[in-house]
């Protein structure tokens, strides 16, 4: 049984790898997701003005589990075996990290997060096809999707 990699920045956008994941799922394919979530890590500033960076460890980590979680919901209502993973740091790094410390397979990625984030999630998803250990299939917005 494959085991696959979701990154996702808990936007609509990134949703697309998802329903793509379950169009392979019904179609036979016979999977485990890891859905992932990098966090930038804290700014100087943040370090300086958080008196303890276990605090900031702990935001950032529910800001994470927070964005995770309509894509886990999603793999989930499917009865599709699923798990997450938050980390912090540089977003194609640590997802390659992800598919190692899980033993993924593959990955299936949206090209672009929503808002602000469309430009990285784009970068990131350039960056995996580059540097990732096993394939990346990156899922394309439907043309006449919102910007």
């Amino acid at each position: 049984m494959l085991k696959i990699l979701i990154p996702t920045d808990g936007s609509p956008h990134a949703l697309l790898a998802v329903h793509h994941a379950l169009r392979l799922v019904g179609a036979g394919l016979k999977a485990r997701f890891v859905v992932a979530n990098v966090q930038e890590s804290a700014t100087l500033y943040e370090l300086v003005v958080a008196h303890d960076p276990d605090v900031l460890q702990k935001v950032s980590e529910g800001a994470g589990r927070d964005l995770v979680r309509p894509a886990m919901g999603l793999l989930a209502a499917a009865a599709q075996q699923v798990e997450a993973d938050v980390s912090s740091g540089d977003p194609a790094q640590m997802l390659v990290e992800a598919v190692e410390r899980h033993a993924c397979d593959a990955v299936i990625m949206s090209t672009r997060g929503g808002g602000l984030r469309a430009a990285v999630l784009g970068s990131v998803s350039q960056e995996m096809v580059q540097i990732s250990p096993v394939p990346v299939t990156l899922v394309k917005p439907p043309a006449d999707a919102d910007d």
